[in-house]
């Protein structure tokens, strides 16, 4: 009995022999690249998260600076934000926050490349759309109407194309194209949530340019 356990023992011992012998490697090899995968998956959300975390330190610096009004500290803070952690939301935040307050500190040229940084770079479409909207009104402020207009092109995300919408009609009202300005405000009036408060920004541009926004919706 014990001769014959012996022999199917060894037999069985010759199978796996003979298995491993023909599809260790293999396995071998794919058990590597499993838990090199693993690894690098678990390194990858390490990364990610050390990133994230040194870039919001980054942006609460660009935020004090421009709570501050320190805009030269406000740039060094976005520049260094741009450079390290560029694919970070809080990068794109901060080209945001710069662009808003260096308009607001009269220096332009700094604040378009800003927002021209984040229009260009930033994965979320709000962003984007938000950039271009705050570069069309720089341009529109300095009566640049082709510039304005051109960053007013193309498609908008969501709630933004009736942003954008307005804005257009902003900058044809200023050259005086009121057939023109008035398409583009019924056209944000009628894409903006009647809940929206700015919506009766626009319905006050409608008026002042001889049109009852109200009376025509309920048509």
């Amino acid at each position: 009995m014990a001769t014959h356990l012996d022999l199917e023992e060894q037999e069985q011992l010759d199978q796996v022999k003979h298995f491993w012998k023909r599809y260790g490697n293999a396995i071998t090899w794919l058990l590597i690249v499993v838990l090199a995968g693993f690894a690098a998956w678990n390194g990858w959300h390490y990364w990610q998260r050390s990133q994230s975390a040194q870039a919001s330190s980054l942006y609460d610096e660009a935020d004090r600076a421009a709570r501050a009004g320190d805009t030269a500290r406000l740039e060094r803070a976005f520049g260094d934000i741009k450079d390290k952690y560029a694919g970070t939301l809080y990068a794109q935040q901060a080209g945001l926050l710069a662009g808003k307050v260096l308009h607001e500190r009269g220096n332009n040229d700094a604040a378009k490349a800003a927002l021209a940084w984040v229009a260009e770079k930033s994965s979320d479409p709000g962003y984007q759309a938000l950039a271009r909207l705050r570069l069309a009104g720089i341009a529109l402020d300095a009566k640049a109407y082709d510039e304005a207009l051109k960053q007013l092109e193309g498609s908008f995300a969501g709630e933004f194309a009736a942003l954008a919408a307005d804005r257009r009609g902003d900058v044809l009202a200023a050259q005086g194209k009121k057939t023109e300005a008035l398409s583009e405000y019924r056209k944000a009036y009628a894409g903006l949530d009647a809940r929206v408060e700015y919506r009766r920004m626009v319905e006050v541009k409608l008026n002042a340019l001889g049109v009852d926004a109200a009376a025509e919706a309920k048509k």
